[in-house]
């Protein structure tokens, strides 16, 4: 957390350091955001199934990609230096999957059923380099940052009491709030049509995670719920250069 903070207080500072003549931009784009989503390790006798965090995988038929989600937000970018330019960007994505109960099932062997939903604003400062001219059409960059996930997880619908004997099944609510720190590298490509507007594409991968708490503190000592935040996002947009 004092290394994100650090680099969040290094990339202001060099950008308000930045002569004025310099050009900034903003970016306004959309896409898509894959998370990682780790193995859960159940049994090779069954389909490998998928995880944000060890409950889901536990106790829910959550597979590779469900969480796969639109993703979209803006950027305003501004020039520090030749080929070099930072960034302050914000997003959000969100996800709402419907599952059931892996194990479990109603008296009458019917499914029990819930809802998932992930939401997240990433808050996010980055250094780009363009090693193009200025008055090029096509111009590649390399990049990276550090970020602040500002996130929502919780879950809905009809739950087993495992502390009741008999396991009743109650209607219920769960949620959990929180910011993950984490970090990220990019690539991608700008292509201008005139000097001033440009075609821009972008590839993404961030690690973050965060220690879940509230509804999903796990029960026992020495024992986390870590949800993993981090993966891929895919975004083309607009570049507005002024």
């Amino acid at each position: 957390m004092r290394r994100a903070a650090a680099s969040i207080t290094l990339l202001l500072a060099l950008a308000a350091a930045a002569p004025a003549a310099h050009a900034g931009g903003l970016d306004l784009r959309v896409g898509a955001f894959l998370p990682r989503q780790r193995d859960c390790g159940v049994p090779s006798s069954v389909p490998a199934e998928y995880t944000l965090f060890q409950d889901v995988c536990e106790l829910y038929t959550v597979n590779k990609g469900d969480f796969d989600g639109w993703y979209g937000g803006g950027e305003y970018n501004h020039v520090l230096m030749k080929n070099l330019e930072a960034g302050v960007s914000f997003d959000y994505y969100s996800k709402t999957e419907d599952t059931f109960y892996r194990d479990y099932t109603r008296p009458d062997g019917t499914n029990i059923y819930q809802s998932l939903r992930l939401q997240t604003w990433p808050l996010g400062l980055t250094l780009r380099f363009i090693p193009t001219g200025k008055h090029v059409r096509f111009a590649p960059f390399v990049g990276g940052g550090v970020d602040a996930v500002f996130y929502h997880y919780e879950e809905f619908g009809d739950f087993i009491d495992f502390f009741d004997p008999g396991l009743a099944i109650h209607s219920d609510h769960f949620f959990d709030d929180g910011t993950a720190f984490g970090a990220h590298a990019l690539g991608g490509f700008r292509y201008y049509f005139n000097r001033d507007f440009a075609f821009t594409a972008e590839a993404k991968y961030m690690w973050s995670g965060h220690d879940m708490h509230g509804d999903f503190s796990p029960n026992g000592p020495g024992l986390v719920n870590r949800i993993d935040l981090g993966g891929w996002t895919f975004t083309g947009g607009v570049h507005i250069r002024f």
